[in-house]
């Protein structure tokens, strides 16, 4: 009841969407997942196939020497966003970039991925 302080509640958590990006290649996994949540041209009532377009993910980063140094479990993923083709320009000398934006509903870092040793 004291009116001169404020006070913080927990409330709802947010996570923030992970963006994914790879340079392109003739692999269609992203292609084939964002086309889960929305599939252009198919018949009315087919658009959607929402009965697993969601799926946990597995994220892992690599340190210089190729040795596991973290790793996250991100919980029911799905695409809100993907990109195929990037800007073409024949004047540039960009490298094409596929760009995937997963939504998720939480995530935790896998305790069992320890520091890598340095090497002697």
């Amino acid at each position: 009841g004291d009116a001169s302080a404020s006070r913080k509640s927990p409330g709802r958590t947010d996570y923030e969407a992970i963006t994914l990006e790879r340079g392109l290649t003739q692999d269609r996994t992203f292609e084939d997942w964002a086309n889960k949540v929305w599939r252009l041209g198919a018949g009315l009532g087919s658009e959607v196939a929402l009965a697993d377009f969601r799926k946990d993910v597995y994220l892992e980063f690599y340190n210089e020497a190729g040795q596991l140094a973290l790793a996250y479990k991100i919980y029911r993923c799905w695409p809100s966003l993907y990109k195929a083709l990037p800007p073409l320009d024949a004047n540039s000398a960009d490298v094409a970039i596929e760009e995937l934006v997963l939504e998720n509903e939480g995530w935790e870092r896998d305790i069992s991925v320890t520091e890598p040793a340095e090497p002697k």
